[in-house]
This record gives structure tokens, sequence and C-alpha cells, in this order.
């Protein structure tokens, strides 16, 4: 999904219970619509109508795709409300930060560790506690209903976090201009098991996966939003993430149900996809696609990622590019003169991508979203071969490296 306004261009995903894309996106204006093959508009959010609260809450996103490596949200937590950098995660459920219960191993990170009040403590009786503990690998497990809610999660990339489920002040502003102060569970983490690093660029997690422990779930409960969550990056760097439907468009939103069957977690995917190369198909079909911005990069496995990168590589044939070590990513090009922006490279990239979820959904990802300007003036491959991170059948797509523009 794109949008424009001005020079200004934005690559906007939506998750929830379904999952959507847009022709375009009206959150500056702009119509949203989709054309039909006789370039006749049609609206269609008939095939999925909205059930409107009417409110939605934003968050201003930091970061950059390069050479930060990283999106992060601003979140406030307590009263008085204190501000927290959340890696933004939709593969995982539980919110946390940092926290002096006290600190068994704690972090150097932007914000100092949030203070535990008196009386906070989540206990195993309730309901986000039994959510939690469904996610947990068994090590922290409710014996009494009376005891505090302990857990233990483990990232893909080996970090490992141990808290206890807490419940404080989330003072949350609305697009529609008011404040509402909600109590929200989320974990106080005092003990973080990091490899490879004794510090850390953010000071927690905003989980917004689908499980009933996420921050989306209790707002939904609540009765403040919808499960529908948008991402949107700018090129430029930041972007906004929002919780609630209240900014989707009324018309040109095409829906899927996402496919909880399909992985074993609760990732968001839509179900099995096709490659597209341009307007031609690469025959490469069943592909389990999961959405996780996360992950730092998107992977395609094997088969992917091999036609994807020849049908690139044949487009270069007859380009003056050549092919350059670039310590940033594995497939890179230098050109006659160093590349200065993603405008630089667009005469020799020109060929969207497309996963095809049947007569779903199309996730179209133009040049733009897939090539990354180094601070060498080289232009890369943002799409990684997931073999090298055991990917062998997944498809993931994270919500960093791919939003470049």
């Amino acid at each position: 999904m794109e949008m424009k306004k001005g020079n200004v261009m934005m690559m906007c995903v939506l998750f929830g219970l379904f999952f959507l894309t847009l022709s375009s996106c009206c959150f500056y204006g702009s119509s949203a619509v989709e054309q039909n093959k006789n370039n006749q508009t049609k609206s269609t959010t008939g095939l999925f109508p909205l059930d409107r609260i009417g409110s939605t809450v934003a968050f201003r996103v930091l970061g950059n795709v390069y050479p930060q490596g990283y999106y992060y949200a601003v979140v406030m937590i307590g009263n008085p409300p204190k501000p927290y950098f959340l890696d933004i995660d939709t593969g995982s459920d539980l919110t946390w930060v940092q926290c002096d219960a006290p600190c068994q191993n704690c972090l150097p990170a932007p914000h100092p560790p949030f203070q535990l009040k008196k009386n906070s403590q989540v206990h195993c009786s309730e309901p986000v506690c039994a959510a939690l503990q469904a996610i947990d690998d068994g090590d922290y497990k409710c014996e009494d209903p009376h005891d505090q809610c302990d857990y233990k999660i483990q990232y893909a990339d080996g970090y490992e976090t141990l808290g206890v489920l807490v419940r404080d002040i989330f003072p949350l502003r609305l697009t529609n201009g008011r404040t509402v102060v909600n109590q929200l569970g989320f974990g106080c983490g005092y003990d973080q098991h990091v490899p490879k690093t004794k510090t850390s660029k953010t000071d927690g997690v905003l989980g917004l996966g689908n499980g009933g422990s996420s921050i989306v779930s209790q707002l939904h409960k609540l009765g403040v939003t919808q499960n529908v969550i948008g991402h949107c990056i700018s090129g430029s760097g930041g972007g906004f993430l929002f919780i609630g439907d209240a900014l989707v468009p009324s018309s040109g939103v095409v829906w899927t149900p996402m496919s909880p069957s399909s992985t074993s977690d609760n990732h968001y995917s839509p179900g099995p996809a096709e490659l597209v190369y341009g307007t031609k198909s690469t025959g490469v079909k069943g592909l389990l696609v999961i959405f996780d911005s996360g992950s730092t990069y998107t992977y395609f496995n094997p088969q992917a990622y091999q036609t994807f990168i020849s049908s690139v590589r044949n487009d270069l044939t007859k380009m003056p590019l050549k092919v350059v070590d670039d310590k940033a990513l594995p497939v890179c090009w230098k050109g006659p003169e160093p590349f200065k922006s993603i405008q630089d490279v667009k005469k020799y990239f020109t060929t969207v991508v497309t996963l095809s979820f049947g007569n779903k959904a199309q996730f179209s990802i133009p040049p733009e979203a897939y090539l990354v300007i180094t601070l060498n003036g080289n232009v890369c491959l943002g799409i990684l071969d997931g073999s090298k991170e055991k990917l062998e059948d997944l498809n993931l797509i994270g919500g960093k490296k791919f939003l470049k523009l």
C-alpha cells in the first residue's frame, strides 16, 4: 500500500483478524479505490463490512531502515506518564519494558527501567495471565491462582527475557482528539539474556500479535478499538503505527481472512501465495507467507529467492551496473557514480514483485521497497535468502527492510 502527499511517500501494511491491501491510503485525504480490468472504480468494503467503533490509537514511529536497521514506537506508560521506545513486533503477543523489580540483568537502554509499583502484579487467576502462559515454554506455569504471573519469552534471534506480568496506566491519545486512560497488562522484564550484545537500542517490545495478552486484544476487550493494526513507514525514516479502524478507508479495501493454522504460533498469515515478477507468474506457488514486523529483513525460501534474484539479474543484463561486495547486504551493485538515494536507481530497477493470494488479495512490493542504498553509495537487495537463517519453508515479510522507500 502506498500513499503520497507532495514529495512524501509512505508504505502501509495493515493487520488484524483480516489482512488488507489498499490501492492508496486516505490518511492524507487521497481517494482509496481499486480499479478493475476495465478501469472502472469499485468499492470492495462489502467483502468485510467494518463494525466501526470510531476510535483509533496512534503511536509515533522512529528509526530508519538503513543504517539503523530498525523502527520503534514511542509509548507512554505510568502516572505520571514516561516515554519508552518499544520494538514493533507483530510476531509476538506480550508488550514488555525493562523493569526495576529489582533488575537482575537489565541492559543499558534509551530510558531508565520502569519503576514497579506496589500491588501492580497480575495474579495467576486473571485471564491475561492464562493467555500469556499459554504461549510460554512451560518453565513458568501457575500452581496457585493467587501467585504472581511470571513469564519467560524466547525470541527467534536468541533474545530471552524473564519477568512478571503487571498492570499500569497507558494514557492513549485517540485520533479523534480524545485521550483515554486504561490500565493494561504488560511485562515487567527484570532479567535479560541477549546474545552478542551488552546494550539495547530499545526499552522493550510492543507485542502486536493476535493472542489474548497483546495490547491489541486488551484494547479490543475494553471496547476502545477494533482488532486492526496499521504500520506506515516513510521513505525518509519514521512513520506511525495505529490500532483501530477509524483511519481505514471506507472503500478500496480488500480483506482476506488470516490463517491461524498455517503456523505453529500466532503469526499473521493470509495463507499460501504465488510469486509474480512483473506481470508474469514465476511458477513458484504455495508459498507460506507470514508478516512479522519484528524481523529486520524480508526472507524468501530458497526456491522463491533464487527465482527472484535470477529475475533481477536478468533485468540488469544490459545495465551499466557492476556486482560489488558491500558489508551492508549480500547482493549489491555499484553504478557509474555513487548512488545517493533510491531515486537514482529507479531507471535501473523497474519491476514490481507481487505475492498473490489467489483471488483474495495482492501484496505488491515495488523496487523502492526492496532496495537499499548503503553508505558506500551502492544499491543492494533488501530481500534475503531464508535458508541462511534456517527458514527453509517460511517466507517472512519483515517490517523494516522491505518497507524501504
